[in-house]
């Protein structure tokens, strides 16, 4: 059996491991995160989201159902490396077109596998998310961990501009058309659209510098803000998007990183979680109607309400902003996090983590029938 290429991985903060290449050989650099999720390994290799990141999989072992040419939420791989504990031999599905370990090669995507995951997350969990590189060319850690701490942070990183789509597209409606959106592509997966045309919606997908009139020349009835990757903090030109959005009372839905650029048009702050949620399993609770869903999260910031410190109960009461009163509508009963925000006065709603889950779970799939509820509400109003 040919012995692999050995492989390190160094964080920033000189703890190193070391293991076999596992995708392509090269250098990597990004942020250290994990994802809990056991299923979906395609789906979130492909999520722009992780743009910039490098993903540790919680579950030992990854690639059992190779991949295929259905699952994917974009057009590439987007994480910046790849890190496993015991990566399958050989994937087996009926629907199965090629191997994990052959896709990532095939894109340039440096991994490493053999790792003792669960000592990497927990040390994760205890410091915190961290830069961190792979190599399997250059076996000193020392001369990598120099590396490591000149590469980029990702507080303060603006990449919205680096995924979003070059040109406007049109996912049309399924059977009888009901309404128009346009999403403003941050980092859009390809199940937002779907699970919007599943509704009658046809959406019009426009870049992220796109403009108040671009968005509404499309005859849009509402409007959606994508999830993505980078700081929130650094998004202005979206934030004053989202503003005009609600001075025109447009409805207007956003997820995730369009949750984080709503938060920020009202007036909300925006905060680096630890080591942020990452994961098919994770516990939220609806303040609207008392139902505790299993969620798809990925986001590593956070929306911060006033009167709710990092940790603490989120106070169940209505926020007085410009844009009138403001509730928080989803809280992460794991740590308390702000996961979803209502305003009362304009028509307009967000949730932190992804109802358009794919691989899974589905209990969040309401939130597109509540938006166009909202949508065919601002038509009768």
């Amino acid at each position: 059996m040919t012995r692999r290429r050995s492989a390190i991985l160094v964080l920033e903060d000189g703890r190193t491991f070391h293991g076999e290449a596992y995708g392509s050989v090269g250098e990597t650099f990004g942020e250290a995160v994990f994802n809990t999720g056991m299923t979906g390994y395609q789906e979130t290799l492909t999520d722009p989201s992780y743009h910039r990141q490098v993903v540790v999989q919680t579950a030992p072992h990854i690639g059992n159902t190779g991949v295929n040419g259905e699952d994917d939420e974009s057009t590439r791989i987007w994480v910046a490396g790849y890190v496993v504990r015991d990566p399958a031999r050989i994937g087996s599905n009926w629907r199965a077109t090629g191997g994990l370990e052959d896709r990532l090669a095939a894109e340039g995507v440096v991994g490493i596998s053999g790792v003792d995951t669960r000592a990497l997350t927990r040390h994760l969990r205890e410091r915190g998310a961290m830069r961190v590189g792979i190599s399997s060319v250059d076996d000193d850690p020392r001369a990598l961990l120099e590396r490591v701490r000149r590469s980029p942070q990702m507080v303060g990183a603006d990449l919205s501009a680096e995924v979003t789509t070059e040109q406007p597209y049109v996912v049309a409606a399924e059977g009888e058309h009901r309404f128009t959106v346009a999403a403003l592509d941050l980092g859009i997966k390809r199940n937002v659209p779907r699970r919007l045309a599943a509704r009658g919606v046809t959406t019009h997908v426009l870049p992220a510098g796109s403009s108040i009139d671009d968005l509404v020349a499309t005859g849009a009835d509402a409007v959606f803000f994508s999830p993505g990757p980078g700081d929130p903090a650094t998004a202005d030109g979206p934030v004053s998007l989202a503003r005009e959005v609600l001075t025109r009372r447009i409805p207007l839905f956003g997820i995730c990183f369009g949750s984080q650029i709503l938060g920020r048009a009202l007036g909300f702050g925006t905060y680096k979680l630890g080591y942020g949620h990452r994961g098919i399993n994770q516990p939220v609770l609806d303040r609207v109607t008392g139902k505790v869903e299993v969620t798809s999260h990925n986001h590593g910031f956070a929306v911060e309400v006033p009167g709710a410190q990092a940790g603490a109960v989120v106070p169940d009461q209505v926020i007085d902003t410009g844009f009138g009163g403001v509730q928080v509508s989803h809280v992460c009963l794991n740590d308390n996090v702000v996961e979803g925000l209502r305003a009362l006065d304009v028509p307009a709603f967000t949730v932190q983590y992804h109802p358009e889950a794919a691989a899974g779970p589905h209990d969040a799939d309401y939130l597109f029938d509540r938006f166009a509820e909202l949508i065919e509400g601002g038509r009768n109003a």
